[in-house]
């Protein structure tokens, strides 16, 4: 397994909208497998193909709490089929942003269809920091990120503050 490199924001690759995966064979394996890597190296709970610059439709979660055992899901071609009335908020971060938190409201429940590792399809209800955590990443296939739900000024500022850290990447901090 591997530890791939994020793709941060303000890079345009983020905002491509990833494309399905026709057969799971052992590439798509291994790029879960590397994903899952990747997540937990940079002690995420959630991570899309697309953040690491492979536009394919394929998230990776792990939503246990540092204490739990781990329990990784895997999502191939995930799609919301039900979303409820009922919100719930929560910080959001997001490794492509980094240092960035914004409270987002969201449904709280949802229903995704996908299909898993071995090829099967399925359906899933979610609720709470898991079908939160599926709705954020599903947006980062579809191109869509969390600054999105911001106004244009804000938002406008975030990636202002992260091109200069982008450009400064040679800086050490002590």
């Amino acid at each position: 397994m591997t530890v791939k490199k994020l793709i941060t924001v303000p890079d345009e690759i983020l905002r491509k909208k990833s494309q399905n995966i026709e057969k799971i064979n052992q590439e798509e394996k291994k790029l879960i497998n590397d994903l899952f890597e990747t997540m937990y190296h940079h002690k995420g709970i959630g991570l899309a193909a697309i953040q690491v610059g492979i536009p394919k439709r394929v998230i990776v979660l792990d939503v246990q709490q540092k204490d739990e055992q781990k329990k990784p899901l895997c999502f191939i071609n995930p799609v919301i089929k039900h979303l409820s009335k009922e919100k719930s908020k929560y910080e959001e971060g997001c490794l492509s942003i980094p240092n960035t938190f914004i409270e987002i409201e969201r449904p709280k429940t949802c229903i995704v269809e996908y299909i898993d590792i071995e090829g099967k399809k399925k359906n899933m209800k979610c609720d709470d920091l898991l079908s939160t955590c599926i709705q954020h990443e599903i947006n980062h296939l579809d191109g869509k990120l969390i600054i999105d739900f911001l106004s244009k000024l804000k938002k406008d500022l975030i990636i202002k503050k992260l091109s200069k850290v982008k450009q400064n990447s040679d800086r050490i901090v002590v």
